[in-house]
């Protein structure tokens, strides 16, 4: 990049005010070495970074970037087996420290899913980390001078020797300043050192009389500072104890230099990547505190800054500026008065553009294009600046025939004032002829000047256009407003009428002026008007849009309220509604905790007193059954059956019925008979063989039973809405009935319910004799709903 260009530009000044805002020395060296670049894509990372610095103090404030140091010299001690100094390793930690406080400061922001910094991230990733060397230098060294007894327990050792030693050796020497016999022989009664050995002040007479060391004298040679022989061994062992300590705080330093040795490498990476970081977010802060934003960047000369700002004038007085070139045409002639900022504009839009292909946000909206160039060329005068222009026709050409020389494709040239100061006529033409030749090579060029025959050039060449800088004639100052598009007039004679010179003489100048210069300039003063009028309704149809916008803004954030205050109604009438409904259940198991508890305490007593009822049943029966058997066999029979099979009718004697073999004989002779509903174990002996007669009338009988109970009897059996004891009684019945009947299977019906009916009918079905088997019901037949019971 053309250095000249840099400093007419101010360049430099606006690298100056990004080394304030870098932290480290190391930081301050890059920006030093900071340079505009041309390749597009070096410039788009570069704007990234600055972009991720931005969004980041914006979220999380200023990182934490306090001790970043240049370690290169103590490093390289280390390596070479030196021994860092307690200020280099208190540098080392410090350094190791903001490596660690970085990764988390990166990391506590990731948290949120919202925010991505993958340029940032990348170097902080790389960033090493070492907390245990870190705290073990922080715990072993206090200040650049001072080890803490912490450091090791050899230390801690060596200095309670010292102190203990150093109360020894002060406690004999206050008894002896303190004695009243010494009190003469010393010239003060003080404690003082002289030669890291402790003194007492004595009188030169009085010297032969208190024995001790000699080790210094007063100027005056009065005094002389003796150290008493009783304490001389004490000072002995005190000084063998001091370099003990020197020698153990040397091993401290010597092993935490090595352990830095050992990472060297990580350290001097992390320095290089700390300074990186220290950069970027200097270039950030530089953003915020400029208002700069990150421009839309293109390698095909177009440049459209929108409400541009020159950097260096303070907020308070600079004009923002729509500023646009490169995409209908290449050249722009900016015209206008002086000191109304035509070179202001050219500075802007050159220090735009370099700041922005510094990787440097630029002070302007979102959403501006600004070109990187190869090169950008700047004639504004050898001690041009701001607020002076004391150039001359030989250094302007100079520059020119200089830039013309070192032109390369896809440069930026400005010129300040283009041929002026020599003859007008020969100054237009070649300021013409220079703009055709930098068109005619595609290269993007802004022009200011002062000749008509530059704004004609514009109007009749495609690809110029004109621009100017407003003018208030009624105040007689500049607007510094940047209008594209218009060419501007030099408002001569209205400025030196309003100054007061007379009509007479401004009337002979314009008769001096030519027919078509006349025309122009009324042209000129025509489209002035016409674009005032324009701009005021412009103006008017803007704040008309602003209001409008604004209105709409406010419903639509009305209208989000309500929305969010309905969701917010909602959600809370959903959250308590839950809250009942969850309350609600748990009362609810509560409850039917507490009633399957009272149900299943109910159903023990039940189960209680149901067993007790068929245990007092069961004693009734057996009671029966003997009373019965005797009876029975109160009466024999004296001709007793023989070859009886199962289904011969019988005749007990004793009760005077007929009842039907049930089973064979014995080998004792007894066998089970059954009378009407009645079985009964008998002898053969209480039963004799009927007549056929009887037999038919019998057989007859049963099998009319057999066949009403085969044609009135369910396969099912509905248990649903009784208690367990009469379900028992039911199910006890209906066994005996359909055993009677000869169905091989049956349904019994409990439902699901607690489970307390199932459970009792289960218990019930594994004892009854009639049962052969059972299981609970499949899918389709009622699953645990009804038990299927197989019959013997």
């Amino acid at each position: 990049m053309n250095k000249k260009s840099l400093k007419t530009l101010e360049y430099f000044k606006i690298i100056e005010i990004l080394k304030t805002k870098a932290e480290s020395s190391l930081g301050k060296d890059i920006v030093d070495e900071l340079n505009p670049m041309k390749e597009l894509m070096e410039v788009k990372n570069a704007q990234d970074e600055t972009e991720e610095g931005v969004n980041i103090i914006l979220r999380r404030g200023n990182p934490p970037l306090g001790g970043i140091f240049n370690l290169s010299s103590e490093i390289s001690r280390a390596v070479k087996g030196g021994i860092l100094y307690p200020s280099a390793l208190l540098k080392i930690a410090d350094s190791l420290r903001v490596g660690r406080r970085l990764k988390s400061f990166i990391r506590s922001d990731r948290e949120d899913k919202d925010s991505f910094y993958p340029i940032l991230e990348g170097y902080i990733g790389d960033i090493s980390t070492f907390r245990e060397i870190e705290d073990e230098i922080e715990n072993a060294i206090i200040s650049d001078e001072e080890i803490s007894d912490n450091a090791s327990s050899a230390l801690r050792s060596i200095r309670r020797q010292i102190e203990t030693k150093n109360s020894s050796i002060r406690s004999k020497l206050n008894s002896i300043i303190n004695s009243s016999n010494n009190k003469k022989i010393l010239q003060d009664s003080i404690i003082t050192l002289r030669n890291d050995r402790y003194v007492v002040p004595v009188k030169q007479e009085n010297r032969s009389q208190f024995p001790g060391l000699v080790h210094d004298q007063s100027s005056s040679g009065a005094t002389l500072f003796i150290e008493p022989m009783s304490i001389v061994n004490f000072n002995n062992e005190l000084k063998e104890l001091k370099v003990e300590e020197k020698k153990e705080i040397e091993r401290i330093l010597k092993d935490l230099s090595e352990k830095v040795a050992e990472i060297s490498e990580y350290i001097m990476s992390n320095q290089n990547i700390l300074a990186k970081l220290d950069f970027i977010f200097a270039k950030a802060k530089l953003a915020l505190e400029m208002n700069g934003t990150k421009p839309i960047l293109n390698d095909e000369g177009k440049i459209y800054i929108k409400k541009g700002r020159h950097p260096l004038i303070p907020k308070n007085e600079v004009v923002a500026n729509d500023i646009y070139l490169g995409e209908k045409f290449s050249s722009l002639i900016i015209t206008g008065p002086n000191t109304g900022g035509k070179t202001v504009t050219l500075k802007t839009v050159g220090l735009l553009t370099l700041m922005a292909q510094a990787g440097l946000h630029v002070p302007c909206d979102y959403n501006s294009h600004m070109a990187v160039f190869n090169n950008i060329f700047a004639d504004i005068g050898d001690e041009q600046s701001i607020e002076q222009n004391l150039s001359t026709f030989s250094s302007h050409m100079t520059n020119i025939v200089n830039i013309i020389d070192s032109l390369e494709d896809n440069s930026l040239v400005l010129f300040d004032e283009l041929g002026a100061g020599t003859d007008p006529t020969e100054g237009a033409a070649l300021a013409m002829s220079i703009l055709n030749y930098l068109y005619d090579k595609n290269i993007m060029t802004i022009a200011t000047t002062h000749y008509s025959e530059l704004k004609l050039y514009a109007i009749a060449t495609e690809g110029v256009e004109n621009a100017s800088v407003e003018f208030d004639v009624e105040t007689l100052s500049p607007t510094y407003k940047l209008l594209i598009g218009v060419p501007g007039k030099s408002n001569a004679f209205e400025i030196s009428s309003r100054l007061g010179l007379q009509d007479v003489i401004i009337e002979k100048s314009k008769e001096l002026l030519t027919k078509e210069n006349i025309q122009f300039e009324d042209v000129l003063a025509n489209i002035e008007i016409d674009r005032k009028i324009s701009e005021k309704n412009k103006a008017e149809s803007e704040r008309l849009k602003k209001e409008i916008s604004k209105l709409k803004e406010e419903l639509e954030e009305k209208r989000q309220k309500i929305d969010k205050v309905r969701k917010n109604t909602l959600k809370e009438a959903k959250i308590e509604a839950r809250k009942i409904l969850e309350k609600a259940k748990v009362e609810a198991d509560e409850i039917i905790r507490e009633l399957r508890d009272i149900s299943t305490d109910i159903e023990k007593e039940r189960n209680k007193k149901i067993q007790e009822s068929k245990d007092r049943l069961k004693n009734k029966l057996n009671t029966m059954d003997d009373d019965l058997a005797d009876n029975i066999l109160g009466q024999t029979s004296t001709n007793p059956p023989e070859d009886l099979k199962v289904g011969d009718p019988v005749k007990l004697l004793n009760l005077n019925q007929i009842a039907t073999v049930l089973t064979e004989p014995d080998k004792d002779g007894n066998l089970m008979v059954q009378a009407g509903i009645m079985k009964v174990n008998v002898n053969l002996s209480n039963i004799e063989k009927t007549k056929d007669q009887e037999k038919d009338k019998t057989e007859h009988s049963t099998k009319g039973i057999v066949r009403s109970k085969t044609r009135s009897i369910k396969t099912e059996l509905d248990l649903r809405g009784k208690n367990l004891e009469e379900a028992m009684l039911e199910v006890d019945k209906y066994l005996d009935n359909v055993y009677i009947a000869g169905l091989n299977q049956v349904t019994i019906i409990h439902g699901k319910g607690t489970g307390v009916l199932r459970e009792g009918i289960k218990q019930q079905l594994k004892s009854h004799s009639h049962v052969k088997g059972f299981r609970l019901g499949k899918y389709g037949e009622g699953g645990t709903g009804v038990t299927i019971v197989d019959l013997k």
